[in-house]
């Protein structure tokens, strides 16, 4: 397919049309996923658990991201790879700086942060130099402690009116993407026609822009056994990884993905 950017991107937003997203770790699946039409490739830090057998995303370091997100760009066939900056990476702006280039000069297109308005000077720094962001908002799991589990973000009036307000704080301050999390469908479907940029579901109902699932999660692949609410298994009733990786991406460009069992309510 023809190479995907941020104005693509932007134009299937203005068109109506779902974005693709799958995380990726490796050469041989972003081959594969860029292939059947995946239009952005996450390197996601979903790599602690999932490759690295940890508990949570906490123990990744920026070095991991990189050498995964070089080893994604070597097989890529056109999609937009976008990296996550690991916990603590952007614990001041100039952190952020530092290792937002790494990720860029091992392949990245653009950088996702976790967090909400207080990320708006590094949003806007990390812009005016020409570095690309999406803000990951709702359940961020590099803050499973400090929100007590991997639980809905958002339910509550108060909660919901500070998260479109933060998601529009840091659109203004250049955000280019935003990801959003398990919040309810509604909150998501009322941010989505806020925002001005692409916005990407993961349990977050129907209405957003694009989806975004765990690899490792639609291949019905799991350590723990524990399958969340908003996956669904693609591989079943398919002959090959690449049949599956087809299967996502038209069940996401038809909107039967996710369907109804796989959101939340407020």
């Amino acid at each position: 397919m023809p190479a995907i950017t941020l104005t693509t991107l932007q134009g299937l937003k203005h068109k109506g049309e779902p974005i693709t997203m799958l995380t990726c770790y490796d050469a041989t699946f972003a081959h594969l996923a860029s292939q059947a039409g995946v239009e952005v490739l996450l390197v996601g830090d979903s790599l602690g658990m999932v490759l690295q057998g940890h508990d949570s995303t906490l123990p990744v370091s920026v070095a991991d991201m990189a050498y995964h997100t070089a080893s994604t760009k070597r097989g890529n066939q056109g999609a937009l790879i976008v990296a996550d900056l690991p916990f603590m990476a952007c614990a001041t702006v100039e952190q952020a700086l530092a290792n937002c280039t790494t990720l860029m000069q091992a392949g990245a297109h653009m950088v996702k942060l976790e967090g909400n308005a207080w990320l708006a000077d590094t949003v806007r720094l990390l812009t005016e130099r020409g570095i690309p962001v999406c803000v990951h908002m709702g359940l961020t799991p590099q803050s499973v402690n400090l929100l007590g589990g991997y639980k809905v973000q958002g339910r509550e009036d108060a909660q919901a009116r500070q998260l479109r307000e933060d998601a529009l704080a840091l659109e203004h301050a250049g955000a280019a993407m935003i990801l959003l999390e398990c919040v309810p469908s509604a909150l998501a479907t009322e941010v989505t026609q806020a925002a001005r940029v692409p916005v990407i579901g993961i349990g977050a109902g129907n209405a957003t822009d694009g989806q975004v699932l765990v690899l490792h999660d639609m291949l019905g692949l799991s350590l723990s056994g524990r399958v969340p609410r908003f996956v669904k298994n693609f591989m079943a009733g398919q002959a090959s990884i690449a049949g599956a990786l087809q299967a996502y991406v038209e069940a996401v460009k038809d909107r039967s993905f996710p369907a109804s069992e796989h959101g939340f309510n407020a």
